[in-house]
């Protein structure tokens, strides 16, 4: 007697099928990596863990990246994720891995150890950072902003540590060089005190919390005129522009402004949150009696107010738009679209990194 094969077996190894069985394949395999205990070697950890293409994914992702718990990690710590994650991209499972224990290792990893060259970052340009620096200095600016020599100290302090962290966190294919690094610092430290300074002459006449506002103001101008010139490589010759596999499509100027105009609005959106609600809270509770009578109280509340406010913000904004951007072909310079519709005639949408 012949023995047929099951129906659901005849369907699935029909020709129209085949990408199913493959994927499904894919997916019992992981099972039972899991099952086993056992870390299948296709996970993609160059890619972030969740979803990309959604806010709340974004969001998932920035907060683990801006976590300032990662600052408290120690170098052995940082060593054991890296060597986790090397021998991971070699194709070795150290012993005893496990998916969310590979993850880890890869957000640890990240957190200290730049993209392109593998360099230990510095600990004040990391991500983790973010939160603890900019709480300090963002609270010292909104609590000292009524004299000059304070609002010409703490724009200095801010742009100083803007400068870090660029340099810090600069790409290893386009690296910043010193002139650009210093052009940018100069200029950006010049525009966030001349804007300060110009506003508080402006705000002398105005009720106290107009003048609170002042730093804020002082910050977004800085952040226009820094962040452009620190990418001013890219606004000259353009970035680079992919499909929606990754391959390489050449370089657009469009896309870097676009780029560079998210990450703008990203910077300020981090910045509006923690610089427009405190000074409304302080400005409530220096008419009360507790402030009068403990004054020192006032710049602990006020940096306490802005570490709340960016533990929300700064991972938040940064989640505003995708890292990997896209832009239609239609809005590419003219010759960049000839270039792409003479190649890849089907290709309607390109694709790059718009960068933090």
């Amino acid at each position: 007697m012949r023995h047929m094969a099951p129906p659901f077996l005849l369907i699935l190894s029909s020709p129209q099928n085949e990408g199913l069985v493959v994927r499904d394949a894919k997916q019992n395999a992981s099972l039972i990596f899991r099952m086993s205990g056992e870390v299948p070697l296709h996970i993609n950890i160059k890619e972030p863990r969740w979803d990309q293409g959604t806010f709340m994914g974004r969001a998932k992702h920035f907060f683990t990246v801006t976590d300032p718990r990662n600052l408290l990690l120690s170098s052995k710590t940082l060593e054991d994720a890296r060597r986790v994650i090397e021998d991971y991209r070699m194709g070795k499972v150290s012993p005893g891995l496990t998916e969310d224990k590979l993850w880890q290792a890869k957000y640890i990893y990240d957190s200290a150890f730049h993209p392109d060259t593998g360099e230990k970052m510095i600990l004040i340009g990391r991500m983790s950072a973010q939160v603890p620096m900019n709480m300090t200095i963002t609270g010292c600016m909104l609590t000292f902003y009524r004299t000059t020599p304070a609002v010409l100290f703490w724009q200095w302090v801010n742009q100083s540590f803007n400068a870090i962290v660029n340099y810090t966190n600069r790409s290893g294919d386009a690296p910043i060089t010193v002139n650009q690094l210093g052009a940018a610092y100069i200029s950006a430290t010049t525009g966030a005190v001349v804007t300060a300074l110009g506003l508080k002459s402006l705000t002398k006449h105005l009720p106290p919390i107009i003048g609170r506002y002042v730093p804020f103001a002082a910050v977004a101008a800085a952040n226009c005129i820094n962040i452009p010139l620190m990418r001013q490589r890219e606004l000259k010759f353009g970035i680079p522009i992919t499909d929606e596999k990754g391959n390489r499509l050449g370089e657009s100027k469009k896309a870097a402004e676009q780029a560079i105009a998210q990450v703008v609005v990203s910077r300020i959106g981090m910045a509006a949150p923690a610089m427009a609600i405190p000074p409304v809270i302080m400005n409530a509770l220096e008419k009360r009696a507790f402030l009068k009578r403990y004054p020192w109280m006032n710049a602990p509340l006020q940096v306490g107010l802005v570490g709340l406010c960016l533990v929300f913000a700064t991972p938040l904004c940064c989640a505003l738009f995708p890292q990997k951007s896209s832009m239609r072909v239609s809005r590419l310079e003219s010759e960049v679209q000839a270039a792409i519709r003479e190649k890849n005639p089907n290709v309607e949408v390109v694709y790059f990194n718009k960068g933090l």
